[in-house]
């Protein structure tokens, strides 16, 4: 299958060591906040040191702006929505308070049924917030080369699962990188050589892009 450019795709400092209530859904979070970061190779950090990969890079990035977060990488790199939804159970242990879901570039490249990887997503939304976790579901896009009507369904179904269950919505986990005007810049700069997944420096974008999305799902337990 030729490979495509894939468009993959606040907290308040807390200073005493009490809980943050989240008025939201009635969750208790412990100080520090622990975060699942459910996904793929993205959120794995495919082709990168441990150190340079998003969810390193995001841990240290909510560090800085003074949040007491611990992040647990639950990225598996060639997962699809169905794999996501497969190990969803196991993934939300006792300690996790919120959930980052990331999951749809490798339905893309397969070809999913956006019905499926719709309905998996679903079944992932479904059971954390029945667990009342706090969600940040990312979206991701397609390319323009699947066809009017499957990119359509595809990049439907994030924002309107979030509206249906509530969560926090991201737009496109990619999209730091894609609304780069020089896209061979880009590629060259920002991405390894198999022009899917991001370099270090292309990590470091993405964290920047997304991270205040992640300030706000922590906050949430502050209000």
């Amino acid at each position: 299958m030729q490979r495509a450019w894939l468009p993959y795709g606040v907290i308040r400092t807390v200073r005493n060591a009490g809980l943050i209530v989240a008025a939201s859904v009635g969750v208790a979070f412990a100080n520090p906040v622990t975060i699942a970061a459910l996904g793929d190779s993205l959120t794995q950090g495919f082709g990168l040191v441990p150190e340079d990969g998003f969810v390193a890079q995001l841990e240290a990035w909510l560090t800085e702006q003074g949040a007491e977060v611990t992040l647990i990488n639950a990225g598996v790199s060639g997962d699809t929505t169905a794999g996501g939804l497969s190990r969803i159970e196991w993934t939300l242990t006792p300690d996790v308070d919120a959930i980052i879901v990331a999951l749809g570039g490798n339905d893309l490249l397969r070809g999913m049924d956006p019905a499926a990887s719709r309905a998996n997503l679903e079944g992932i939304l479904q059971i954390a917030t029945e667990r009342d976790l706090n969600v940040l579901l990312v979206g991701m896009e397609a390319p323009s080369n699947y066809g009017a009507d499957y990119k359509s369904a595809f990049d439907a179904m994030y924002p309107e699962l979030a509206r249906q269950y509530g969560v926090d919505f991201h737009p496109n986990f990619l999209g730091a990188l894609t609304s780069r005007d020089d896209r061979a810049a880009t590629l060259t700069e920002f991405m390894q050589g198999d022009r899917i997944h991001p370099n270090a420096a292309g990590v470091a974008l993405i964290v920047r892009d997304i991270g205040p999305a992640v300030l706000e799902l922590i906050d949430e337990g502050a209000n």
